[in-house]
């Protein structure tokens, strides 16, 4: 079972081809919808309000449909 607590943290550019690696979660600090791959390939489509956490493995943040800004990838 992956520890949910973060470790690491690293702020995110989003990119439709490069990933973000796998992740716990995402903190959006500024709001507006994410839009995110999860490591199952399964994409999402989020709308979030600002210092908003996203629990969830996901691999990629996706540059096309992310207008939230101040994205934070959270790992253990």
């Amino acid at each position: 079972m992956k520890q949910l607590t973060p470790q690491f943290w690293n702020d995110v550019t989003p990119s439709d081809s490069v990933p973000t690696g796998q992740t716990i979660g995402l903190y959006v600090g500024n709001g507006g919808t994410v839009k995110a791959k999860g490591v199952d390939g399964v994409i999402g489509t989020f709308v979030c309000q600002s210092g908003q956490y996203l629990i969830g493995n996901f691999s990629y943040v996706m540059a096309t449909g992310t207008t939230a800004t101040g994205i934070v990838a959270l790992r253990s």
